[in-house]
């Protein structure tokens, strides 16, 4: 299995490789990647105990395989999958299917991960290669946007690497178990750039300008997979150190919070997903025992959400409420929102329910707060008008897409079918019933547009230096190191 798991770490970059030498290949070598993706998942959920390999022993370089890193890397597989399927016959040059094979590769690296300095350099690399497909189309606009990315990404990472230099002058290791006995700033720096890598509460608005500008596909790599990147390292560390669990859980209520008050109020569809995306890496975060299962369905369920998103007739709520979509993809588009809602018969409804059933009391009542305000803010989806429309199909590749995603939110349910009880469903009908009427009676009719101050560049380095305060005095006041 070491050899093995070796050979699967390295053979996205070289197959990527390939895929810009050979060009004609390039969607096959792509697709071929993400099932071998797949199939070594599957290996994962019938280890009997984690697989560790020690890379370099004497600095604590570590990789470590579990059920956990299967739940991260079958999502990773499933979405490329889609992602590919659905550009299948869009023309995309094999420099996009290298990129997209070299970010698959560069995030499963990070899902392993278990010590500072191997994680850098996969989250690096996968930053680089989604800024190389955030820019693709070559506009002004896209370029922007991708280099926006670039610069958040990179001066998040400076501070890790920062905080991962203070943990291995502290214990001349780089393993995430040395943040125990490190000094609180190590902790605090490389939680920044975590957060921020994850797009993890206030740290994480630079994400819904990107995901929202970025082409369709890109969008649902991004809130798919990649911000999972940075979220799985906090998942990772909070198991590993119970004193950080506390942190990570109350980042864990905040993101949620925040995100879906963003949401409800948005009126542009792209950027309410990116916004839903904040909101659902908190769901992962508050319950890290249980985070991978809710990593998987979030991932299914958001990036077939991007990719029904951008078939649309219009990206404005607006609009849409006065021109119907077409009524085979409204049912997709009401399928995916059903499942991120917690409605019953999609895995959406299972991963709610163990994150509940897992969460300390002082996380309830928010938690569920943020579970009534994810229904309201799908409720605009659900109840758009439609009807069949002959000028209205999907472009090439969607439907095999949209079928593999809504398809595995269906099989998912056998994770967790102990989630169907009589108690279970009627309390996940009574969240999504509640916000239901709130949209109706308030939300359906809101004018309230909320500032994007904090979304503008030059702000966002300075929210990253408040995070890192508020971070410093977490970690000191709670004694963690």
């Amino acid at each position: 299995m070491s050899t093995i798991s070796i050979a699967w770490i390295a053979l996205p970059f070289f197959v990527g490789f390939v895929a810009s030498l050979i060009p004609k290949l390039d969607r096959y070598l792509a697709l071929g990647m993400a099932i071998a993706s797949a199939a070594y998942a599957s290996l994962l959920f019938n280890l009997q105990s984690p697989l560790t390999l020690n890379l370099l022993d004497n600095f604590g370089v570590t990789l470590a395989i579990d059920q956990l890193s299967g739940y991260f890397i079958l999502t990773n597989a499933l979405v490329t999958a889609a992602v590919i399927l659905y550009c299948w016959r869009s023309g995309k040059t094999a420099f996009f299917y290298a990129q997209t094979i070299i970010l698959h590769g560069s995030v499963n690296a990070a899902f392993v991960c278990t010590d500072f300095i191997s994680l850098y350099v996969a989250l690096e690399v996968s930053g680089i290669a989604a800024f190389l497909l955030i820019a693709y189309p070559r506009s002004d606009r896209s370029i922007w946007v991708g280099l926006r990315y670039l610069f958040v990404s990179n001066v998040s990472m400076l501070f890790y690497l920062v905080g991962a230099v203070l943990v291995y002058k502290a214990h001349h290791s780089f393993a995430f178990a040395g943040l125990r006995g490190a000094p609180p700033e190590a902790l605090a720096l490389i939680f920044l750039g975590l957060l921020v890598k994850g797009g993890v509460f206030v740290s994480g608005l630079w994400l819904p300008l990107t995901h929202s500008e970025s082409e369709t596909p890109v969008s649902a790599m991004l809130s798919g997979i990649v911000v999972k990147a940075g979220v799985y390292p906090l998942v990772r560390c909070a198991l590993t150190l119970e004193e950080i669990d506390p942190i990570v859980r109350i980042f864990g209520v905040g993101t949620a919070l925040l995100g879906v008050f963003y949401a409800v109020f948005e009126k542009d569809t792209k950027r309410m997903l990116a916004l839903s995306t904040v909101s659902q890496l908190g769901f992962i975060l508050a319950a890290p025992e249980v985070g991978g299962f809710y990593a998987l369905t979030h991932g299914l369920v958001k990036s077939a959400l991007f990719l029904i998103a951008g078939n649309l007739p219009s990206r404005s709520f607006k609009e849409l409420q006065h021109q119907p979509i077409d009524t085979t993809i409204w049912i997709a588009l009401v399928l995916a929102s059903f499942s991120i809602s917690g409605f019953p018969m999609l895995s959406g409804f299972g991963a709610k329910v163990l994150t509940t059933k897992n969460l300390l009391p002082w996380q309830a009542i928010a938690m569920n707060v943020a579970a009534v305000g994810t229904a309201i803010a799908y409720a605009r989806f659900i109840f758009l008008p439609h009807q069949r429309q002959e000028g209205q199909e999907a472009r090439p590749g969607f439907w095999t897409a949209i079928v593999l995603l809504l398809g595995a939110l269906i099989v998912a349910n056998v994770v967790y079918y102990k989630a169907y009880t009589v108690e279970n469903i009627a309390k996940a009908l009574a969240i999504v019933g509640v916000g239901w009427l709130a949209y109706f009676t308030v939300f359906r009719r809101s004018v309230l547009k909320l500032p994007r101050m904090l979304e503008q560049f030059e702000h966002l380095i300075g929210v990253m230096s408040l995070m890192l305060i508020l971070l410093f005095w977490m970690v000191w006041t709670r004694s963690v190191i």
